[in-house]
């Protein structure tokens, strides 16, 4: 498996299904040939990913105020926007269109998500202290979760979809059960707030970045704190888990990145090099690589084995606030106080494309799941779809 997802548009299928075979008993020579077939179709999408050219497809004045977020459901068929006039507005990517406002907050909402890959539930997270969960399909408000005595700023749902966390300035994340809208556990513990949240994907474990400089690693089932990462000297930027739950990825404004073992809570590396705060980390999905992006208008990407950083993102004239991978791993995306979002080759560093034309600079940046569409969110109050 770890071959293939390695494998970009120039490898040699050949020889990369002749190491799959001596690696793999169960497939046979008869087999060899089928095998070929299937990862000659996987190298033509990844292909069809890395010649892809995005062009502005459509700008929607959002909101009236300010945007705080955007966020693709998993088939990235819909889009949500979350602002400071206290609403979440749903969104049809192909169209463009709005298609419901999510109204009852009494302040602005600021954290948002979808419960992917179902997408069928909104969180929303809000200034006015309140969490809400609403019907992605009808836009009917299930339950407001009440409990934080601070602004939630984060918040994210387990990928099984039962639990939501939320995170906020009270120095406190909150677990909430989706079904009967119940607080199931409060974690204590920071003694700044939380501005950073991350589930594993077997839902067992979460990781909650304080401005205390620390990362908590808890037991989602007890709300017991299994571990403090500590190293930071300064305010933590943003904390992942990787995919098979064996990492974890920390930024700080200390200007550095620290790779984490997720069982022992011990460090593992410090991946230097950025002269300014590190504002966005981010594992590729296969857990293989780190990007990392910066106040000093660079990003990086780091071999998660072997910690070597293998390329520099230079080019931007700002601060990069947003980093991500496409699902494939064939791209990096980056958004930036320049006014621009740019499409990166991870393997070389080039810069393969610029996404021009917000007016002010860009704060949030997706991918859909098939990495064919794009939105990028502005302080210039729009957001722009690009495919």
């Amino acid at each position: 498996m770890r071959h293939v997802f390695s494998m970009h548009s120039s490898t040699d299928v050949g020889a990369l299904v002749e190491e799959i075979r001596k690696a793999e008993p169960l497939i046979t020579a008869s087999r060899k040939e089928q095998v070929i077939h299937l990862v000659l179709r996987l190298q033509e999408k990844l292909g069809q990913q890395e010649d892809h050219k995005f062009y502005l497809f459509k700008v929607l004045r959002a909101h009236i105020l300010p945007l705080t977020n955007v966020a693709f459901n998993k088939s990235g068929s819909c889009f949500i926007t979350g602002s400071y006039d206290r609403t979440c507005k749903i969104w049809d990517t192909a169209s463009g269109e709005e298609l419901r406002t999510l109204e009852g907050h009494r302040n602005v909402v600021y954290a948002i998500a979808f419960n992917n890959p179902y997408g069928d539930k909104i969180a929303t997270g809000s200034f006015d202290k309140t969490c809400k969960l609403w019907s992605a399909e009808t836009g009917k408000c299930y339950h407001t979760f009440r409990g934080h005595t601070a602004e939630i700023v984060c918040l994210s749902f387990n990928l099984q979809s039962t639990l939501i966390a939320t995170g906020s300035m009270d120095t406190t994340a909150k677990l909430w059960d989706i079904q009967n809208g119940e607080e199931v556990v409060m974690l204590t513990g920071h003694s700044a707030e939380i501005i950073a949240l991350s589930f594993n994907t077997t839902g067992d474990r979460i990781i909650t970045g304080s401005f205390d400089h620390t990362v908590a690693v808890w037991d989602v089932g007890t709300g017991r704190k299994l571990h403090t990462l500590i190293g930071h000297r300064a305010e933590i930027s943003s904390a992942q888990f990787n995919w098979d739950c064996s990492l974890i990825v920390t930024g700080s404004m200390d200007k550095t990145c620290m790779l984490w073992n997720a069982v022992t809570g011990t460090r593992v590396a410090t991946l230097t090099g950025h002269d300014d705060e590190v504002l966005d980390v981010c594992f590729d999905y296969t857990g293989q690589r780190i990007a990392t992006s910066s106040a000093d208008g660079s990003a990086r990407v780091y071999n998660a084995e072997t910690k070597k950083c293998i390329a520099k993102l230079e080019g931007h004239g700002g601060e990069i606030s947003k980093i991500c991978f496409n699902p494939q791993g064939s791209r990096i995306l980056t958004a930036s106080s320049d006014k621009t979002a740019r499409l990166w080759d991870p393997h070389t560093g080039q810069c393969i494309q610029i996404l021009e034309g917000h007016t002010d600079e860009i704060f949030s940046c997706a991918f859909n799941y098939k990495g064919d569409i794009i939105i990028t969110g502005s302080k210039d109050n729009t957001c722009r779809i690009w495919r």
